[in-house]
């Protein structure tokens, strides 16, 4: 009783001067309310720079960044406005003794505001953990965000129960076994969260897709750098600097294709194509198979393969009167080789890798002749480069080999 006291000597103080019961009450409910706000604020704010001076003084000589991330995501802070909150919490039933239908209202304002500040500091935490784990780098490529948002979304569930449970007073097994009957309505609301959820835990566990991985989109109009990963989407920044953003469960339900394998390669895929002019494909005379024998990286090639063709021919008596007659060389399939072997000599092509030029089904426009190679620098800019400076010697040589690359020629042109 002698604590109850200290909150009824303005009281005691207006009736002594003679002023009504109802007005003492009334004006001992002011000075008291005010009171415990000035020592409540007066509690926070010397907890709040106890705390916060500790921790600065304390995570800049720990080994471990991970308290400076509890720092700059104000877990001291929030740690601290629980402290007046559970003041207060003790002093209104003396500050409201006169009033104790406001009272028990007033205490669930209170019951309800500490379980939030509750889940403040567990973001705080949650959040300080996920800043912790993108400085490691075996978490750097994670989807360390959606993660995050799944615990935060189950706190925040458990929060929301606590929070009903006590406004309207039922049990918090009472509450949740009245949410299980609502479960298809809690279904379809959280709908995308759920699928969110699921398809951040596929990607994780089937790795597909990490945190850096350049993948493609078409659909999204996707095409670039994956920066973040989250509960309900993934950000890519293509390669204009736009920002494109994809719902998680695409991931899973939509095809994209993911680079990451190429980025790990030795190599980067050169996949194209010129097309020749039908007609310009021909048997090789002897006259235009001496002039080739100059081009130094087939001359062996020609010399060898002349020698087998006239041994065979021999042997079998061809009538060489025609052309047609018996083996012979073709302008494609010897400019095939001399592509062949100008991608082994190139010092930008990894010789380790798959190197070929094949001869792709006729179309419209003519013969495509497609190269398949791998450059050994895989970025971009240099890969294309590479890629560039390859087509611009091949085009140029098509004519050393008596042949015609495809052009459209476009009326009144």
């Amino acid at each position: 009783m002698e604590g109850q006291n200290w909150f009824r000597i303005v009281y005691d103080y207006m009736i002594a001067q003679d002023y009504s019961k109802e007005a003492a009450i009334y004006i001992n409910l002011i000075v008291g309310v005010l009171a415990v706000l000035i020592i409540a604020f007066i509690i926070d704010f010397v907890i709040r720079r106890i705390l916060v001076a500790l921790a600065n003084r304390i995570a800049p000589k720990t080994k471990n960044h991970f308290d400076d991330f509890l720092v700059k995501n104000k877990l001291p802070q929030n740690i601290a406005h629980v402290v007046p909150v559970l003041f207060i919490e003790q002093t209104s039933p003396h500050l409201f003794v006169d009033f104790p239908n406001f009272q028990a209202n007033f205490l669930l304002f209170i019951d309800v505001f500490l379980v939030i500040l509750l889940i403040r500091v567990i973001r705080s935490f949650l959040n300080s953990l996920r800043d912790f784990l993108k400085t490691l780098n075996s978490f750097k490529d994670k989807p360390i965000d959606s993660y995050i948002q799944v615990f935060m979304i189950f706190v925040w569930m458990i929060g929301i129960v606590m929070v009903f449970s006590l406004l309207t007073g039922k049990s918090i097994v009472g509450f949740v076994t009245t949410l299980g009957a609502l479960s298809a309505v809690i279904l379809l609301i959280f709908r995308d969260t759920i699928l969110g959820f699921v398809a951040s835990i596929q990607v994780a566990v089937n790795d597909m897709v990490r945190i850096g991985d350049w993948i493609t989109m078409e659909k999204y109009g996707a095409d670039g750098d994956v920066i973040e990963i989250n509960l309900a989407t993934v950000k890519v920044q293509n390669f204009d600097k736009t920002i494109t953003t994809i719902p998680t469960y695409a991931l899973i339900s939509d095809s994209f294709k993911n680079w990451r394998g190429m980025n790990d390669s030795d190599g980067r895929r050169i996949k194209r194509a010129i097309i020749l002019k039908a007609h310009s494909i021909h048997y090789l005379s002897d006259e235009e198979i001496e002039e080739l024998k100059k081009i130094e990286l087939i001359a062996d090639y020609l010399e060898r393969r002349q020698k087998d063709i006239q041994e065979f021919n021999a042997a079998k008596a061809v009538d060489k009167s025609v052309l047609i007659n018996g083996r012979n060389l073709t302008n494609i399939g010897v400019f095939r080789k001399y592509i062949e072997e100008y991608l082994e000599k190139h010092p930008a092509i990894n010789d380790d890798m798959m190197i070929m030029s094949r001869q792709l089904p006729q179309t419209p426009q003519g013969v495509p002749l497609e190269i398949y190679a791998f450059s050994k620098d895989k970025v971009w800019k240099n890969y294309e480069y590479i890629m560039g400076d390859i087509f611009d010697h091949l085009l140029a040589a098509v004519p050393y080999f008596y042949l015609e690359t495809y052009e459209l020629n476009v009326a009144g042109s």
